[in-house]
């Protein structure tokens, strides 16, 4: 009985040490990394704003509005559209390990912040759309890529994050309404159901499995995402990591774990990516948005100043809904709204409309396609240009640590 009841616990503790305790951010960076050069040696990447731009358009042609917005008419599925998959499956993987950490549960919020999370979300949606991508898409996925246009929405993303704090700070002291909070139902709303997480998690398997041997080549390419989003999405929720609090924390708390988690992956992914991109398994240029400068940077702006109402970027949005938040559900839900409806907009005044210069790149109203390599006639300069930036922007985070010199609240 004894050696049963030991080999039992040892078991419980390798499964609370996995399962329930927090991973570090550092291992969620290293862990996400993977995850995104395993879709990169498939040919693809990630990105989440396609996705719920692709959940707005299907919300505005069936509300009448596809036709006034541009919207084609046979749009994607969603369980088809790479990206739409990519973040359905990345909700399934933080649904269950919140339900495996013990940790899921309907969290609710004082009405005022519905609100923001509203009004976040429209204007992450925004500037998604400026930007082409939103913190994955504009940002950490670009730089991966080697594109300044990364780099030029971190910047916006910074300076909105500063202006977001401050209006925040405003509203604090100047609107009452809405700031009560809920009555709170924690025994009926936060049970915890661990084996649910064991079956969502054999689902996605089992769906992967099917997909992967599947006859249809489209549906054996998919299974890759549907595993990849799943993991991802359970990485991120084990780790907590987050893209918004890696651009939030240093001007508002002044602690920077995140931040440097943020660096540490990209320190890692760039130079693994170009190995990808000299041996040519991917094309560089299919995740490289025609928005450099003016439009990685305007949208940084506005997407900056979104996700600090809505409380999340989009990645960040996703794997927190997915462990209950109310609040970051309806940021989801006007992100999609927002981006399809300013993403028809800019097409009717024909902003986004990419066309193709001479060099074979191309280009909007916003901006231009740019890749560093090309730019600089090598990976010499591509490599000093990026990990100078990433060498100073650890240098600033670090010494914000010691001295909050940077710090807005």
């Amino acid at each position: 009985m004894y050696q049963g009841a030991t080999w039992r616990n040892g078991f419980k503790a390798d499964y609370e040490r996995i399962f329930v305790e927090p991973w570090s951010p550092y291992l969620g960076a290293i862990l996400l990394v993977m995850v995104i050069l395993g879709l990169m040696i498939s040919g693809l990447f990630w990105g989440v704003f396609g996705g719920l731009k692709l959940w707005g358009d299907w919300f505005n042609s069936t509300i009448g509005l596809g036709e006034a917005l541009k919207i084609k008419t046979e749009l994607d599925s969603p369980l088809m559209h790479r990206m739409s998959l990519m973040n359905i499956t990345l909700l399934s993987g933080a649904f269950a390990a919140a339900l495996m950490s013990r940790q899921f549960g309907i969290s609710r919020a004082p009405r005022l912040e519905y609100a923001w999370g509203a009004l976040g979300g429209t204007l992450m949606g925004i500037g998604a759309t400026l930007a082409g991508g939103c913190t994955t898409g504009g940002f950490f996925t670009p730089v991966l890529h080697s594109s300044p246009a990364g780099w030029m929405m971190a910047l916006g993303l910074m300076a909105g994050a500063v202006i977001g704090l401050k209006l925040l700070l405003w509203t604090l002291g100047n609107i009452s309404w809405g700031m009560q909070v809920p009555a709170s139902g924690e025994s009926s709303s936060r049970e915890r159901y661990p084996l649910f997480g064991v079956l969502v998690a054999g689902v996605i398997v089992t769906w992967t499995l099917i997909w992967a041997y599947s006859a249809d080549e489209k549906l054996a390419v998919r299974a890759v995402i549907v595993i990849a989003g799943f993991a991802m999405g359970f990485i991120l929720h084990r780790s907590r990591l987050c893209f918004a609090r890696g651009f939030r924390e240093p001007f508002m708390t002044a602690e920077g774990d995140m931040t440097k988690a943020l660096i540490l992956a990209l320190a890692i992914a760039i130079p693994l990516a170009s190995l990808l991109f000299q041996k040519k398994v991917i094309d560089p240029y299919i995740a490289i948005p025609a928005t450099f400068w003016a439009g990685s940077l305007l949208g940084g702006v506005i997407f900056g100043v979104g996700m600090i109402f809505a409380g999340g970027c989009a990645s960040g949005a996703l794997w927190r809904a997915g462990e209950g938040n109310l609040k970051l559900w309806v940021a989801i839900v006007f992100f999609a709204w927002g981006g399809s409806t300013f993403s028809g907009l800019l097409r009717r005044w024909d902003v986004m409309t990419l066309d193709v210069n001479l060099d074979g790149l191309e280009f909007t109203k916003v901006g231009i396609q740019a890749y560093l390599p090309d730019m600089l006639g090598g990976w010499e300069w591509a490599f000093l240009v990026g990990f100078g930036i990433l060498l100073l922007w650890y240098f600033l985070v670090r010494y914000n640590e010691s001295t909050d010199t940077f710090t807005v609240l």
